[in-house]
Order: structure tokens, then C-alpha cells, then sequence
């Protein structure tokens, strides 16, 4: 199947990602643009496994306040090099971040970030839920609401608020393949008046 400069355009378009590997994924995915996307969500998620153990040292920090002036965040958003940190592109990505933690208030960065007590108190409060149904269905059960529940608390766990599709984590790997660096969320702290 002959790949078009208009298919490659739309998934360049909708990724970011760069002109020949939006061709290699369309080659691979046979044209199919949505098994393309996938593509290259794998391929970010490798390129970001890559560079993991790269050291951050340059970033930026943005602010995103919400039109009412009520509610604002601050973030940073780390990478390797000042190169990388003056991108347009890189700043829009902690934007879009910032204006997400505004939007939906997470707690915590990452699940290793959650408290044991905070576990403890979580767990308790379900397990009275699951009255008397046998251990083995208890347990799935429990795991899974406390996944949900944690999920929706979890700032690397959350659907991104603009794409439902990609999880923030999914999106930080994507700024990692993008911009050939690691990539990571460093701090955040977010403001309510309310």
C-alpha cells in the first residue's frame, strides 16, 4: 500500500512526532492511521524506558490560572538540556499539564507517592462495602476500587483532560520521544480560593 504525504501529514499532526517515524508507523499499521497512533504510543513508551536513566538538568517552570482567577498551578517540568527547555513546543507540553492539574486537582504525582495511612484509611473505608462476599472476591474487588480510587488521585494515572485517549504518563513519554530527551514532572502545587 503506497503511504500518501497527507497520511503522514494528519499522524504528524496528531502526535507531533516526526515525519519519518509517522511514515515507518504507517507503513507498519498498513495505512490504518488509529493502529499507527498505537505505534507510536509503543515506540514513546520505549524511547522513554531509554532514556530513563539520563539526568535532568534544565526545565521550566509555567503557571496556568484558570479564567476566574480562583484556581492556578504551578509546575515544573524537567528535561536534559536549555535546548530542549526554550521549545515552544516543550513549554506548550507543561502548559497543558499545569492547566490539567488545575482542572482536576490531583493529590499526588505518582502512586509511590501515597502515603500508607492514606492506603490504610482508603482500604477500610471499601472494606465495608464488600459486607460478606467470600475472601477470594473481596480481595479483586478491593484491589480494584482502590486502583480507581487512587487512579483518579494520581497525577501520572489521570486521562489527559484535552485527549481522554492518552494518560498523563502516556503524555510525558510522547514529550520524551518528541523531543529526543527524558522528560519528566518534576514538582507542582496547585491554588484555590475556593
Amino acid at each position: 500500500m503506497e503511504i500518501t504525504t497527507q497520511q503522514i501529514k494528519d499522524l504528524r499532526d496528531a502526535t507531533g512526532v516526526s515525519v519519518m517515524q509517522c511514515k515507518k508507523a504507517l507503513e507498519e499499521a498498513g495505512g490504518d492511521i488509529e493502529k499507527a497512533k498505537i505505534i507510536l504510543r509503543k515506540i514513546s513508551k520505549q524511547s522513554a524506558d531509554k532514556k530513563s536513566a539520563r539526568t535532568l538538568g534544565s526545565g521550566v517552570v509555567v503557571s496556568y490560572i484558570h479564567g476566574n482567577d480562583s484556581v492556578g498551578t504551578m509546575l515544573e517540568l524537567l528535561c536534559e538540556t536549555d535546548f530542549v527547555a526554550k521549545n515552544d513546543e516543550f513549554k506548550a507540553v507543561a502548559r497543558d499539564i499545569a492547566m490539567h492539574i488545575t482542572a482536576l486537582a490531583p493529590e499526588y504525582l505518582k502512586m509511590d507517592d501515597i502515603k500508607e495511612e492514606d492506603k490504610v484509611s482508603a482500604k477500610e473505608l471499601f472494606e465495608k462495602d464488600l459486607g460478606d462476599k467470600p475472601k477470594e472476591m473481596r480481595d479483586k474487588i478491593l484491589e480494584g476500587k482502590l486502583a480507581a480510587y487512587f487512579g483518579e488521585k494520581v497525577l501520572l494515572e489521570q486521562a489527559f483532560i484535552k485527549n481522554p485517549e492518552v494518560k498523563i504518563s502516556s503524555l510525558v513519554e510522547q514529550a520524551t520521544q518528541k523531543f529526543g530527551e527524558r522528560t519528566e514532572i518534576g514538582r507542582f502545587v496547585r491554588f484555590s480560593i475556593k
